[in-house]
């Protein structure tokens, strides 16, 4: 039996995400308003490793990134289907044991890297507009005589 919250919560989730794991380190766009201008935004990207993930795959899921910004650890907290992520890119991924990697705010300079692994990655990228297709141009065509 389907309540009309499952269905909400089925519908708002449309979006597809990457495969976010602790121990990658990802870039994530956001959409700002602008303060000082009515109705202007900006984009704001946070790069960081993710050192949580919480609340399972539904429509409440969240991720916690934290990034050191001047020498102070800097740590935020995202709903994976926010409407204001633009994009989730994955920068790298890292070989960890862990589910929460909140051991990671005490390290510090060396003690902090991470042994990435040696999977390949590949344009992960998820954006919340479609993408136009762009017409691509034979290979003769950009060549001069």
């Amino acid at each position: 039996m389907t309540t009309k919250l499952d269905i909400f919560n089925r519908n708002q989730a449309k979006r597809e995400i990457p495969d976010i794991r602790p121990g990658d380190v990802v870039r994530v766009q956001l959409k700002l308003a602008e303060k000082t201008k009515r109705g202007a935004e900006r984009t704001q990207t946070f790069e960081g490793l993710v050192i949580a993930k919480k609340h399972g795959k539904g429509i409440n899921s969240t991720f916690t990134v934290r990034k050191i910004s001047d020498g102070i650890g800097v740590e935020r907290i995202f709903p994976l289907f926010s409407p204001s992520i633009i994009k989730i890119d994955l920068v790298r991924r890292s070989k960890v044991r862990r589910a929460k990697l909140y051991y990671m705010r005490e390290r510090a300079g060396k003690k902090a890297r991470m042994k990435t692994s040696i999977e390949v990655l590949t344009s992960s990228a998820i954006s919340a507009e479609p993408e136009k297709e762009s017409a691509e141009v034979p290979a003769e065509a950009g060549k001069e005589q």
